[in-house]
């Protein structure tokens, strides 16, 4: 079920005023305030719809995942613009992830939250959460940064470059930018052992290689399931990924922070993940990094549940 919550007076950093922002949310397992609180950040296509039948991390956060719904209560926030809401931005650049941050934590605020035990976030999400406790360094007692960076990468900006422009000028924008994308959410190791070279292998006689039938099947299935300008607004944010200049400076959050990176992520890179890691070792915070071992790429966060579950499982007891 969708709640909501009103953010008055906001001024986005590109100086913006706005009389009301609406953030819509959702929340799993206990009533607020009557259990540790776990607060999720979805990726680009996600929302706030994490667990149950129909979540989208419902491998993760479940029963039988790393993060029980029973034991923890779950919110997630919709990203404004994100349009699962029925809200469709006006103008897709309108925000910087460094504002939706800065709403929810508001939005926390109105809520009368005033710590969570972890954000947790993959992909965009991931980098969201980081900006959430730059923003925010003691409010989470765990941070799971997942598949993610602090800061755009050059390579990330021309990835993100590419999809504006495919969405500025195809006239399919959403399955155009959708089958450009997962080449960069798979790999070439994953993509020739699954497909193999075989064509038409369902024999429905299209005569076309498995794999342009599985890249066209996933761009038709976005655009039935999300909004243009819902995709516009998220590939903005992904390119406003820019937390802080220095890694350095990150070492103000006081949460434990639990990186996460995949070896074969093609959009964030390991040797990111890596290099992030080692400087807040050496200046003393309380890091780590765990290792998904993939031929997937990025979309490993959400196909090696297996790992993922290992791997966060031990920071979410089910006694508390």
């Amino acid at each position: 079920m969708l709640h909501e919550v009103s953010i008055p007076d906001f001024r986005s950093e590109r100086g913006e005023s706005y009389p009301e922002v609406v953030l819509s949310y959702e929340v799993a397992g206990p009533p607020l305030g009557s259990a540790p609180l776990v607060l999720v950040c979805h990726a680009l296509t996600g929302n706030s719809t994490v667990t149950g039948d129909e979540g989208w991390w419902n491998k993760l956060i479940s029963e039988e995942g790393a993060i029980s719904p029973t034991h923890y209560t779950i919110l997630s926030f919709n990203i404004p613009g994100n349009a699962y809401d029925g809200r469709e931005a006006g103008d897709p650049e309108a925000f910087e992830l460094r504002d939706v941050a800065r709403l929810f934590l508001l939005a926390l605020e109105a809520l009368g939250v005033k710590e969570v035990y972890a954000v947790i976030g993959a992909s965009m999400g991931g980098a969201l959460t980081w900006q959430i406790a730059y923003l925010a360094p003691t409010l989470a007692k765990h941070i799971f940064p997942i598949a993610c960076d602090y800061r755009a990468s050059d390579w990330l900006l021309t990835q993100t470059l590419i999809q504006k422009q495919i969405l500025a000028h195809s006239s399919h924008p959403l399955e155009d930018a959708r089958i450009h994308a997962m080449s960069c959410y798979r790999t070439p190791q994953s993509l020739n052992v699954r497909f193999a070279g075989q064509r038409d292998s369902r024999g429905t006689g299209s005569g076309q290689y498995d794999v342009e039938s599985w890249l066209l099947y996933h761009g038709d299935a976005l655009a039935r399931r999300f909004k243009l300008s819902a995709y516009h607004v998220m590939t903005h944010l992904t390119s406003t990924i820019g937390v802080c200049e220095e890694v350095e400076a990150l070492a103000r959050i006081r949460s434990a922070i639990h990186l996460v990176s995949i070896d074969s992520d093609l959009l964030f890179t390991h040797d990111r993940a890596e290099a992030t890691y080692e400087a807040l070792r050496a200046l003393g915070a309380e890091v780590s990094l765990a290792v998904i071992h993939s031929i997937h790429g990025h979309d490993a966060f959400l196909m090696e549940y297996e790992q993922l579950n290992h791997i966060i499982r031990p920071y979410f007891p089910t006694h508390v």
